[in-house]
Order: C-alpha cells, then structure tokens, then sequence
C-alpha cells in the first residue's frame, strides 16, 4: 500500500479549525483506497512567532521540504500587525514559497448551482461557470529588481524571463488537456514589453499543445469579462500581479470566499491551502466554513500524490452535501435545509465520501 507524508500547518485564527476537518474528509477517503496518510504538525504564522520568536522556524521549513505535500490553513491577525515587516506571519508564508521553489499557483472557481443566488451576479450569469486561474508566483513586479522608495519618488521594475513564462505556460496547457482544453492569456502587451515577450513565448509554447485552443485578452477586458460572462472562460494564464487581482475577483463568482481552494506547486513540494484569511473575529466559535480547505486536501491528492480517484470522491462529496442543503452560517441565506458547525460539515462531507 502507498503512503503518502503529509506535513500539516494549522497556522493562527480558524486554522486549526478548518484544517482538522480537511484531515478528517481525507481520513474517511483512505478507508478503501490503496494508499495511507501519515500526518506532521508545524508551525508558521502568528503562533510560530510567539513560541519562536520568528513567523517560519528552521524545522518548518526542513519539516516541510521531507514531504510529500503540505496542507495549510491561514495565518495572520491584528495581533501581530505592529511588528516588524520581517516578523509578521504573512512573511512566514512568502518566505516558504520561495524555499519550496512552488512558482505556480491554481485558483479554481466552480459556481455550483444550488449557490447560484449566493452571488452579487445574475443566476443566469454564474450557473455552469468552472474557470480555473492558473497565476505565475514567483516573478514579475512583486520580485523584480530594481525597486526603491525615496522621499518624493518611488519604482518598482516588471521583469520576466522566457524561462520562467515557459514553465508556467506549460503548467496552463497541462491543466487545460484535463478540462476544456481552452487558454485564455492575459497581459498588457499593447502597452507592456514585458507582456509583449509573455505573448510570443505564450505562443510558442502552444504550439506543442495543438489540441488546446489559445486566446489573448487584455487584463483590463478580462477584469470585465470575469463578471460579465464568466462562462467564456475555461483556464486563465497570467503573470503575478494580474493573477493576484484576477483571481480576488473571480473568488467573489462563487458568492463566498469560504469554497475556494488553491494550489501552489512547481518546486520541490506542492502547498494546498484556502484562499480566504485566518478570520480571528470567528475563530473558536465553531462557524467557520471548511469547504474551501477541504477542497483544498482534494486538489492535493490530484496534483501532488497523484490520487485523482480519491480526489474526486471528495469534490462529489462537497457537490452532494450542498445539494442536499447543508450549509455553514455564511450560507445560510441560501437554500439551507440545516445549518451546521465546522465540526458538522466536516462529518457530514466526511460520511459523504465514504459512501461514494
């Protein structure tokens, strides 16, 4: 039987919480499958930071580079706000991306439709929308060099190289072969260098993917189109920058940023986590939606411990449970039948599985 080592960040706020749930689902997904998880606690964020004094300990890091694939919750809170920029947990989590090499990250954003009302758009425009935003991590004006702030002036430099364009280009293409086999780029190349190259090594890449289609859209067209038909879209490539402010906005299709999960992958080991914050207001309460961590543990059996049948089971599961009216505080408002604790769903969605 395989195994597969699994290292575990919590992290602060609903963490905890949210990732408990996520491990029982995966726990009752093992049950008849021909695989085993085994499990390792770290820490990073908030909570490294007042044990350790630092937001991400040496042992995380090593801990995390031995396995197989890490499951994360969220970190961060006002509580740790003041310190120094260096100190702060958002640090910690930007620090192991870059430790973990993982320069691609894959937003998904399924709109299922007994939630279709959930959402600010028309039922009409969200029913059947499954998009997935496939964003470069690593590169491009985030990281770039030059950059400084002066007293009067400040910039900062948009770099890319054809390297690191192909590499994340690949991974839309491969994404695309599993879905609607349809890429859509987005850049700035008619006012952007830097996306000019993007365009043309986009392309290039293409070509050894003739059964993928390939579009170009400006990002300020695609920021447009996300909320006036989403339905067009099957997986999204683009840089850094536009990625981070196109898949916020496409989070918000679905009508609650509690369903969403991610993946960071491409280096050494993949990082699966919710696209949604450490919530402190709610934490403890026992009303914290895990579905999007959840998810989160499905997209981690699929892209980086290779079990796609287990990794469907889960998205059935969720798909079952919404559709039979379970839902958590946040979507109470939308055909709840009951509404349930984290504690709750988590049982629920992990019976679910079980008999799938």
């Amino acid at each position: 039987m395989k195994k597969h080592k699994v290292a575990v960040i919590k992290g602060d706020g609903i963490g905890p919480e949210i990732v408990d749930e996520a491990i029982k689902v995966l726990d009752a997904v093992c049950t008849d499958e021909e695989f085993e998880l085994s499990y390792d606690d770290y820490l990073m964020g908030g909570c490294a930071y007042d044990l350790k004094g630092e937001p991400l300990p040496i042992e995380t890091i090593e801990g995390c580079k031995k396995a197989d694939a890490i499951l994360f919750g969220a970190i961060g809170g006002e509580k740790w706000d003041g310190l120094k920029r260096h100190l702060r947990p958002e640090s910690g989590l930007l620090k192991l991306r870059s430790e973990l090499g993982v320069f691609a990250n894959l937003r998904p954003v399924k709109v299922f439709d007994e939630l279709v009302d959930a959402s600010t758009l028309k039922p009409e425009v969200l029913k059947g929308v499954d998009l997935l935003v496939v964003r470069e991590l690593t590169g491009g004006i985030y990281f770039g060099s030059p950059r400084e702030k002066l007293e009067d002036r400040a910039y900062n430099t948009m770099v890319y190289s054809k390297d690191e364009i192909k590499r994340i280009a690949k991974v839309a293409f491969e994404s695309a072969l599993k879905r609607r086999k349809e890429v859509c780029s987005v850049d700035k190349a008619n006012v952007l260098e830097v996306s000019q190259l993007w365009r043309d090594t986009v392309e290039e890449v293409a070509k050894d993917y003739p059964e993928v289609s390939l579009s170009h859209m400006y990002v300020d067209n695609c920021a447009m189109q996300l909320v006036r038909n989403p339905k067009q879209f099957d997986v999204i490539l683009t840089g850094n920058i536009f990625g981070d402010i196109l898949s916020d906005e496409a989070s918000m299709i679905s009508g609650s940023i509690g369903l969403l999960p991610s993946a960071s992958i491409g280096g050494s080991v993949g990082l699966f986590e919710p696209i949604h914050g450490s919530a402190p207001d709610i934490s403890g309460q026992g009303i914290a939606n895990p579905i999007a961590t959840i998810l989160s543990a499905s997209m981690m059996l699929r892209y980086a411990l290779g079990e796609e049948r287990a990794a469907n089971r889960i998205e059935s599961a969720v798909a079952k449970v919404l559709k039979d009216g379970y839902r958590t505080k946040d979507l109470s408002s939308y055909g709840a039948k009951e509404v349930c604790s984290t504690t709750e769903i988590g049982s629920i969605i992990a019976d679910a599985v079980t008999k799938i």
